[in-house]
């Protein structure tokens, strides 16, 4: 799977707006880019949670640090996203 060329930030306000806030094992933490990924992973239409979740982990590790001891919580998380996403379509 190709993700698409996304431009980087003008700007520090442009990359703000570009953050948005999730839940991620009961503490709020931003992630960059997060609209974009979602929607790319929604277009890509994959199946099966276990594709899902390590598409949006791959995806989100590019803009964003991880700690490896939390990354099953930031899966969980961006599986959930990615679930209300869906729903909105």
């Amino acid at each position: 799977m190709e993700t698409k060329k996304r431009e980087k930030p003008c700007c520090a306000a442009e990359a703000l707006r570009r953050v948005r806030r999730i839940e991620v094992g009961g503490v709020v933490v931003g992630l960059t880019m997060l609209d974009d990924i979602l929607a790319d992973t929604v277009a890509f239409n994959l199946s099966g949670e276990t594709a899902i979740g390590d598409e949006l982990m791959r995806q989100v590790k590019i803009y964003n640090y991880i700690p490896k001891e939390a990354e099953p919580l930031y899966r969980a998380a961006l599986l959930l996203e990615y679930q209300n996403e869906v729903k909105k379509q």
